[in-house]
């Protein structure tokens, strides 16, 4: 039983064989692309710096009172037509 050519067919181990090598090229390579869009569709802040679940390194409020993210906070959020967004009529 430790021979895998006597139990299976004769030519389906030359195929699992040359397949196998695809095969890793494959999973590396979406591995790679999987990791490049979880990167790139992280949540960002107006700044293009990254959001993370620590409030204290980068906030927003730690910033001068010039810069041009504490004076975007203090508008209105654009809202079309009326005081209600578009989804939350329907």
């Amino acid at each position: 039983m430790g021979d895998l050519s006597s139990v299976l067919p004769a030519g389906l181990l030359d195929v699992i064989s040359a397949l196998i090598p695809p095969v890793v090229v494959a999973t590396v390579f979406c591995a790679f692309v999987i990791k490049l869009l979880r990167r790139e569709m992280a949540p960002r802040r107006m700044d293009g710096s990254l959001v993370s679940g620590d409030a204290t390194v980068g906030a927003p409020d730690a910033e001068p009172a010039g810069s041009s993210v504490a004076a975007a906070k203090d508008e209105k959020p654009i809202v079309g037509g009326g005081d209600q967004a578009e989804s939350d009529g329907r």
